[in-house]
């Protein structure tokens, strides 16, 4: 083994930068960095997660998982996905929190999380992605609600009383995506952060609001929610598991990200990847 590759992963590690280490080697940073990809190359391991802030050693411990997922993943999705891989690796514990898409990307970014599960856009620059689904987003109410006579149409519902989620959520960003790209700005009635709030309003009032398929499909069969057509527009959005670029994936959080790959496969031919927005009637 080479002992100059080894004084570079030394340093470059008390330094957290490759910057930082050829300081303290006084050599050039490309110097450096391929002291430390040679010595990778030859172990065979990847040695530091390469950040947008430095690098930092990959983690060692195998036994936790933390993950975040969006509202509408988070409680109608990955809880199966838990469930099935806890029944596989017992010894691993899963920290899961629930809280938007946003956050979730935040959380990812400053380490909180190692995975993600989003549904709304995010930066391909920063961050990967792979594909397990896709969501319908539809308009949902009571089954009593009464409906004007006549189709409904995007341009109308843009002055009614909708309600969505708050900002922030992956729901309300696709939603107002279709709308723009139609040309209309969507104002809600009402902003709400939780879906099942959302869902007791709908039952107790005669309003609207656009949530996901997947939240009220037991509500559906129950007959306590119906959906509403918009003659005009139907929206739809990719549901996928995301991981900060640069950041190596542990044992446990690789086997996690095959079992999610799984669901997509068995998924495929019954949740189509489109953002479908139907041209406006004139």
């Amino acid at each position: 083994m080479n002992f100059t590759h080894l004084f570079a992963f030394y340093e470059v590690a008390r330094a957290g930068s490759l910057s930082g280490g050829a300081r303290r080697l006084r050599v050039s940073q490309p110097a450096v960095s391929r002291e430390v990809k040679e010595l990778e190359g030859r172990l065979g391991v990847l040695l530091f997660d390469r950040l947008p802030r430095g690098v930092s050693l990959p983690g060692l411990s195998q036994e936790h998982l933390k993950i975040a997922a969006s509202a509408t993943l988070g409680v109608y999705l990955v809880p199966q996905m838990i469930a099935e891989f806890t029944t596989l690796y017992p010894k691993v514990g899963i920290e899961l929190t629930v809280t938007n898409t946003q956050e979730v990307i935040s959380g990812l970014g400053n380490g909180e999380f190692t995975l993600g599960f989003i549904e709304g856009p995010y930066d391909e620059a920063r961050l990967h992605a792979q594909y397990i689904g896709s969501d319908e987003i539809v308009l949902a109410a009571a089954p009593a609600y009464r409906q004007n006579n006549g189709p409904l149409l995007a341009r109308n519902l843009a002055a009614q009383t909708v309600i969505l989620r708050e900002p922030g959520s992956g729901t309300r960003a696709v939603v107002e995506c279709a709308y723009q790209r139609a040309g209309l700005e969507m104002v809600p009635s009402m902003s709400v952060s939780d879906t099942e709030a959302i869902k007791r309003m709908l039952v107790a009032q005669q309003t609207m609001a656009y949530v996901s398929s997947l939240s009220i499909r037991e509500e559906i069969a129950r007959g306590e929610l119906r959906t509403l057509e918009v003659a005009d527009m139907r929206i739809e959005r990719a549901l996928n598991l995301v991981w900060l670029k640069g950041r190596s994936l542990s044992p446990c959080s690789q086997a996690f990200f095959e079992l999610a790959r799984e669901h997509t496969a068995n998924a495929k031919g019954r949740f189509p990847v489109t953002l479908n927005v139907a041209h406006l009637h004139s």
